[in-house]
Order: structure tokens, then C-alpha cells, then sequence
């Protein structure tokens, strides 16, 4: 039991640390123009969810400055992928929206995580609600280990 404690330990560790090295990582869908750092495409994806978002409210769901989200709003919007519109209600903010290019890349990235993540799907739908509990408790307690690390 203690070795099996230890391999679950050290897979969880080599996740976490895939997953902070991938941050520079590079999406590439295949199309011209359509090369992303998954930040840009995350924000596109929050756009795409949340059309109307304003760049505050991004900055709180991925826990980021205000300025740093202004700085891929710019870029995105730069190349074509999203449109700033005033709001209505506070001439002060804007609403952020995809156009045509930004939905197109927000469907890659959807086509992406469906093909990639597939396994996973198959894997826990092949679960018990017990089996299903037991990883969603794990999982409460590798949230809180990262709460604490990082």
C-alpha cells in the first residue's frame, strides 16, 4: 500500500509540473494565423463562453492583472480575433466579443480538447459513483496541496 501511496504521489507531482512548464506551450491548429500561447486561447475560450465579458472580469477567473489581460486583449484584437464594443450602461468599460476569425479558433480549440481529452472522458465514464467519489476527494486534496505551493 505505502508503494502504491508513493507512485500516486509522484504521478500527481509530474502532472503539476507539466502542467506549470506547458504555460509557454504553444497550440498550433494546423491553419495559418491560428498559433496560439494557451493563454491567448484561454481568453479566447472565456470570450467565446462569455460574449460581452469585460477585461476585469477575465482578469478575476484566471486570477491575472488587469494589464496583463489588456496586453492579450490587444494582441487578439489586433489580429483579428476579438472586437472591443463600449458598454452601455458604463462608457468607461468595454465588452469583449469574437469575430468571425476568434469563433473559428475558439471551435478549433473546443475540436482540440475533444479529440485530446477523449480518454479521460471514456475512462471516468466507465467509473462507479464510489470510484468517482474517491477521485473527486483526492482531487479536493491535490487542490489545496497547490493552494499551499504555489
Amino acid at each position: 500500500m505505502e508503494k502504491l501511496q508513493k507512485l500516486v504521489i509522484s504521478d500527481f507531482i509530474q502532472m503539476t509540473e507539466r502542467i506549470a512548464n506547458g504555460k509557454t506551450n504553444v497550440l498550433d491548429f494546423g491553419l495559418e494565423g491560428m498559433q496560439f500561447y494557451r493563454g491567448e486561447i484561454h481568453m479566447i475560450k472565456m470570450i467565446g463562453d462569455h460574449p460581452g465579458i469585460f477585461i476585469s472580469e477575465m482578469a478575476r477567473n484566471f486570477n491575472v492583472t488587469r494589464a496583463v489581460v489588456a496586453k492579450t486583449v490587444r494582441k487578439l484584437e489586433e489580429h483579428g480575433f476579438l472586437e472591443k464594443k463600449e458598454d452601455d450602461e458604463d462608457k468607461k468599460r468595454f465588452c469583449l466579443f469574437l469575430t468571425e476569425k476568434g469563433e473559428m479558433a475558439y471551435k478549433l480549440h473546443n475540436q482540440y480538447h475533444q479529440e485530446c481529452d477523449r480518454p479521460l472522458f471514456a475512462y471516468l465514464e466507465s467509473l462507479n459513483d464510489n470510484e468517482l467519489h474517491i477521485i473527486q476527494e483526492f482531487l479536493k486534496h491535490a487542490n489545496d496541496l497547490i493552494e499551499n505551493h504555489f
